[in-house]
């Protein structure tokens, strides 16, 4: 049996989402937009999931606009700002060489529309310098648009200094924060971030739905422009019928990651020490620093392997992935890992293992020695690493 180490790509639905979600389609047929009786339902049950998904970040029901996902928001924050941008002479956006190519894409096209863009690189760690980030703002910037956690390496990203040295300065901050929402939950509570992209299919919840958290400080809007026209939705922002049931699923998600924070990483992070004793015979070269890192990701290169070569020698033992799922279309090498100044040697090696807390420890333990047995080189040898056996995941309530 193939074990499913991508969570970075995508999570396992947890069953309590699964079954909200049936509930919902099977007994809510309202569209929340409608008034009558069956419509006011399904706006209860909208609201009610704005509400959990706020309490995450600590915002209000009324600042979560619901998209299809994090890239929609990505777009929508980056792109929604740029006719303020421009109607105000300030065409200047910071970001980082590290986002997720939801954030590169759209800042290209800006730069296409005439705005300048400032990316900073990382440092050997994997994590940018929030004095680096801060020295790129200038009197016309916009916009500093920097990720939560990196999708490729795990690390954290320093949101929060970030958002102190922006406190006295007129720019908008967004946060990408698709892999790390409901993981890390102490950043996004800064009041200082005016914008942050999620995504439901990373915590557990439905593919398919997401969110832009817009902060009102002082009960202002932030001047976005929306990309889509036609029916007024979300608060004319986002048009479009809302799919009630993946929200009200989304929103039970988010509030199971909320309440089970503590111990899903508590498993996680046990994960971790399995992981790495099992590929250690396999001589791994780690990128980035894992103690800024998230703990359910870990991101190689094994010596005398390509990336490519390892996925195919490991099917039906192991799902893993090559930098980011949603441009493995391409095969070039990470610009993450590029920008981290990795060796060249070691950037078409790259694999990304992603776990969760639903994640089998004894399944873990058998698939890693038997990565090793497919992986190792004719002078290694492959005995797994003596750890005590944890009690496994969570249980389902």
């Amino acid at each position: 049996m193939t074990l499913y180490l991508d969570c970075n790509a995508t999570t396992p639905l947890d069953p309590r989402v699964q079954a909200e979600i049936v509930r919902c389609f099977e007994t809510e047929p309202g569209n929340a937009s409608s008034p009558h009786e069956f419509g006011q339902r399904a706006r209860h049950l909208v609201h009610q999931a704005r509400e959990r998904i706020a309490q995450v970040v600590g915002a209000r029901r009324h600042e979560i606009l619901f998209t299809s996902g994090a890239t929609e928001s990505n777009n929508l924050a980056l792109l929604g700002l740029a006719e303020h941008g421009q109607n105000t002479a300030r065409r200047h956006i910071v970001s980082t060489r590290i986002e997720h190519k939801a954030i590169l894409e759209p800042l290209a096209m800006l730069r296409q529309r005439g705005f300048e863009i400032t990316l900073v690189p990382p440092q050997p760690t994997g994590q940018v310098s929030a004095d680096a980030v801060l020295a790129a703002v200038r009197p016309d910037t916009l916009l500093v648009s920097v990720m939560h956690v990196n999708n490729e390496t795990g690390v954290l990203q320093p949101i929060e200094a970030i958002a102190d040295g922006l406190t006295d300065r007129a720019v908008y901050l967004h946060v990408d924060a698709a892999q790390g929402f409901g993981k890390d939950l102490t950043a996004l509570r800064h009041p200082r971030i005016d914008l942050i992209s999620i995504s439901s299919h990373k915590i557990h919840g439905p593919v398919g739905v997401g969110a832009l958290v817009a902060r009102r400080p002082g009960g202002r809007l932030p001047p976005l422009q929306p990309l889509l026209h036609g029916g007024g939705q979300e608060m004319g922002l986002r048009p479009g019928t809302l799919p009630v049931a993946l929200i009200c699923g989304f929103g039970l998600a988010a509030e199971l990651a909320w309440q089970e924070n503590a111990a899903r990483l508590a498993v996680c992070r046990r994960l971790r020490e399995v992981v790495l004793a099992g590929l250690a015979p396999l001589r791994p070269a780690i990128h980035g620093d894992l103690s800024l890192a998230i703990p359910n990701v870990v991101n190689v290169s094994l010596p005398g392997w390509d990336g490519e070569t390892v996925v195919e020698r490991l099917e039906g033992i192991a799902a893993v992935a090559t930098g980011s799922a949603c441009t493995s279309v391409c095969a070039t090498a990470s610009h993450v890992l590029a920008a981290m100044r990795i060796p060249p040697e070691q950037l078409d090696g790259a694999i990304r293992l992603s776990w969760c807390h639903l994640t089998l420890e004894q399944q873990l333990r058998e698939t890693l020695h038997r990565m090793c047995e497919v992986l190792k080189m004719p002078e290694e040898t492959c005995e797994p690493a003596v750890l005590p056996l944890h009690p496994g995941p969570l249980p389902l309530r």
